[in-house]
């Protein structure tokens, strides 16, 4: 399997030539709307930077290789009384699995990790304000114990909403030689790819 990030918390799940869009965005600064084209597209709650499928071409006829686990969770602490609910999603392709947390509020109960379990791949908003910060963050990723935290949602020079933290701010809790840091956007998943922080690099 395959993962891209095109920003934000958006992104590209292929498996067996087929495209999982996730999260596609609008009017986040610093990227150009998404404009994809993808044989499924998923999004974890309806807001704007995170909903946007206007530009999204669905292309159909090809057997879905994904099997999809929803996990209804909340986008704040207060029981989705500041900001409603958001979906947290497990994908497994290949016997590899990876689960995009979406704009998750709070820490996940027991039973809640033990829906995503187990998890090759975290897609992990670290930037705080309108999800958990990044101990938060930390704290999410070491009750669910993925070999892989790709870290998404946060401010990195003039990418990403001011009000959210910036990326060192949640790397700063690892050893360096955890962090990956990779040239490009792209990551493939191997069945022996090393515990690790990987830092996807947009184009």
């Amino acid at each position: 399997m395959t993962i891209t990030w095109l920003g934000h918390s958006c992104f590209l799940l292929e498996s067996g030539g087929f495209r999982v869009l996730l999260d596609p965005f609008r009017d986040v600064p610093g990227l150009a709307d998404v404009e994809a084209e993808a044989d499924a597209v998923y999004c974890s709650h309806g807001h704007f930077d995170h909903a946007y499928t206007d530009r999204v071409r669905l292309t159909s006829g090809r057997e879905n290789p994904f099997t999809v686990t929803e996990i209804p969770t909340f986008h704040d602490g207060q029981g989705g009384a500041l900001r409603g609910e958001n979906t947290v999603r497990r994908f497994e392709a290949g016997g590899v699995s990876v689960v995009h947390l979406g704009d998750l509020g709070h820490q996940l109960t027991p039973e809640q990790v033990q829906a995503v379990s187990p998890c090759d791949v975290l897609l992990l908003p670290v930037g705080g304000t309108y999800t958990v910060d990044s101990g938060e963050a930390r704290a999410v990723a070491e009750a669910v114990g993925p070999r892989v935290i790709v870290p998404m949602h946060y401010r990195l020079g003039d990418m990403g909403f001011d009000v959210l933290t910036t990326l060192e701010d949640f790397l700063s809790q690892y050893p360096r030689d955890m962090v990956v840091r990779y040239p490009g956007s792209s990551l493939t998943l191997t069945p022996d790819m090393p515990r690790q922080v990987a830092v996807l690099r947009l184009a």
